[in-house]
């Protein structure tokens, strides 16, 4: 039972460290003791009632206790989620510690296999795919060009020109009079296109005779 503990710290360290190197709230000692404390709970649950089974009319089911876990983890996940504006931190932190409370159950129950399985795959999940999800991110984010050109010199369809194959990205095109009445001020919004795209349309759009200024807005 102890190196069933002893093993739930070791696993529970190894996600908790994965999440103490980006400065969680949850890091390693919080990702380390919900997996001891679930392992605990699961050998209690397996070994705990094992003197009251032979009192007359008593019937226990031994997954009632471990099956609390599942459920009560989300309290402290919880206070893992952050609200910051418009956009919500911490999910994942709060489906790592969800998740190391089912490796801890694993180890409590003898499934060593699965449990350490299980380890490794939330390893890769939340190191090797981060930069993938972070790539996929940067090329759906909403970038913006601010152009200022001459007065009804700059169209929806000169900007297809400028723009080519990458016509179909625009997602809005809105002109208006600019301060100086000889000058129209333009915003023109691109969809799913990386930074180097976006930045190639606006040196098209400085080498027009007819343009101003560009300025790349991200948002």
């Amino acid at each position: 039972m102890i190196g069933r503990l002893a093993l739930a710290a070791l696993l529970g360290s190894v996600i908790g460290l994965e999440r103490e190197r980006l400065l969680w709230a949850a890091g390693l000692r919080t990702h380390m003791l919900v997996c001891v404390g679930s392992c605990l709970i699961m050998l209690v649950s397996n070994y705990g009632f094992a003197d009251a089974l032979g009192a007359k009319n008593v019937v226990l089911d031994p997954s009632r206790v471990a099956a609390q876990v599942v459920s009560g983890i989300g309290f402290l996940g919880a206070g893992t989620i952050l609200l910051r504006g418009e956009v919500v931190k911490g999910l994942t932190t709060a489906a790592s510690l969800w998740a190391v409370a089912a490796i801890g159950l694993a180890i409590g129950g003898g499934l060593y296999v699965p449990a350490v399985a299980t380890t490794t795959f939330v390893i890769a999940i939340l190191a090797g795919v981060k930069p993938l999800e972070e790539r996929w991110r940067d090329r759906m984010q909403t970038r913006t060009l601010r152009i200022v050109a001459k007065r009804g010199t700059l169209s929806i369809d000169t900007l297809h020109v400028a723009t080519g194959e990458r016509a179909s990205r625009v997602r809005q095109f809105t002109a208006r009079t600019a301060e100086d009445p000889a000058l129209d001020e333009i915003e023109v919004a691109f969809v799913r296109l990386s930074a180097t795209s976006v930045e190639a349309i606006a040196a098209t759009l400085r080498a027009n005779p007819d343009v101003v200024s560009v300025e790349t807005v991200q948002r």
